[in-house]
C-alpha cells in the first residue's frame, strides 16, 4: 500500500513528500532517540521508500552522524533544529520523525523499543508491546 507523507520542520523552511509503503512504527527509547529528540522516546515511522523529494529548503539540511554507531544519523533543519527524515536510499528506507507529519498517518503505533533503555519520568506503554531491544 503506497502512502504519501508530507511534512516539515518547526520553522517551514524545509520541506519534504515521501512516498512508500509503512513498514514500522516504533517508539524508540534509546539514550541516542532520547537525545535527538529531548524528549523521553521518539517515534519513527519507517517506509519502503518508492521515491522522495525535498519541496522546499534541502539546502538548510544538515546531519550528524554518531561516530561510533553504525547507522545513527541525527537530520534536521539548519534554521530551527527540528528533525527530519533519514533518507536511506541505498537500502530504500525512509525513517520519518513521526511529529514532523502535517497529517495524522493511518498507520499506528506498534510497540515501545528498547524499553529497558527508558527512563523512569517517560511515559508508560498504554496498550503496545515493549520491547528490550528490537521486535
Amino acid at each position: 500500500m503506497t502512502t504519501s507523507f508530507t511534512g516539515g520542520c518547526l520553522c517551514g523552511l524545509v520541506r519534504y513528500q515521501i512516498n512508500g509503503n509503512p513498514i514500522r512504527f516504533y517508539h524508540c527509547h534509546c539514550s541516542r532517540c532520547r537525545k535527538v529528540s529531548g524528549t523521553g522516546n521518539a517515534s519513527n515511522l519507517m517506509v519502503e521508500l518508492e521515491n522522495y523529494q525535498w519541496t522546499k529548503g534541502e539546502h538548510l539540511i544538515k546531519f550528524f552522524k554518531v561516530p561510533e554507531a553504525e547507522r545513527f544519523t541525527n537530520y534536521f533543519c539548519s534554521e530551527c533544529g527540528s528533525p527530519l527524515p533519514k533518507i536511506r536510499p541505498n537500502v530504500d528506507i525512509a525513517v520519518i520523525p513521526a511529529g514532523s507529519l502535517d497529517d495524522e498517518p493511518d498507520f499506528k503505533p506498534q510497540a515501545h523499543i528498547f524499553w529497558n533503555s527508558r527512563t523512569e519520568w517517560s511515559c508508560g506503554s498504554g496498550d503496545l508491546p515493549v520491547f528490550e531491544e528490537y521486535p
